[in-house]
């Protein structure tokens, strides 16, 4: 079932190892089905080698199992959550990327310093308070730091959460956030810096929203 998600959700999980944002079999991508709100989602504790379109894991929205012989993902009672929360939402990205999850450990929300980073999302990425990990309290964490417009939270010393409107573009989201942190990272080397004027993040987004691509 739902084969065409599957092979999205695997496809954009391979990319979680090529880019560098997870190592060994951390991190995870998930999809939601927009007709039968289904998820479908990473199995937990397989290598990314062994990942193909049929071992990605189909649950229904309160998490039963539908089909697939493995175990899913620990953390998807977070994504069902933040599936609950934002019907808007049909794909969501969990990564351990080290210059994002930098400020996670600290704590620290990464500002709205670069133009990249606004166009995509509109603003800088919130930490959220400390919630169990691999729970719902992560999810209702989250939701509180994001709202209901957001699309990415830095989970308070664990790691990144992005959404969008597919697993491809909750990715994408996840590889900007990872950019946006490391060259503000490196920025700090040299001083503090600032987040750009609200109306400036507002016009940015918008014109992003409107002119952007094909």
């Amino acid at each position: 079932m739902l084969e065409a998600l599957r092979e999205e959700v695997c496809a954009m999980n391979l990319e979680l190892p090529a880019n560098k944002l997870v190592v060994a079999t951390g991190g995870n991508v998930s999809g939601r089905d927009p007709d039968s709100g289904c998820v479908v989602i990473k199995p937990s504790g397989v290598s990314f080698e062994a990942l193909d379109p049929s071992s990605m894991v189909a649950v229904d929205p309160s998490g039963r199992v539908l089909e697939g012989a493995l175990k899913p993902s620990v953390d998807l009672g977070i994504h069902l959550h933040i599936y609950e929360h934002r019907p808007d939402v049909f794909g969501i990205a969990h990564t351990h990327s080290p210059y994002a999850t930098s400020f996670a450990a600290r704590g620290e929300d990464l500002p709205a310093a670069l133009t990249p980073l606004t166009h995509l999302i509109g603003g800088g990425v919130p930490c959220t308070r400390w919630a169990t990990p691999a729970a719902e309290d992560t999810g209702a964490a989250i939701m509180e730091a994001v709202g209901d417009s957001g699309l990415a939270a830095l989970a308070d010393r664990h790691g990144v959460f992005t959404m969008g409107r597919s697993a491809g573009e909750a990715l994408k989201v996840a590889l900007h956030v990872e950019e946006a942190a490391l060259t503000i990272r490196m920025a700090q080397l040299s001083g503090p810096v600032t987040a750009l004027p609200d109306e400036e993040i507002q016009r940015c987004f918008a014109w992003y929203r409107e002119s952007y691509g094909q």
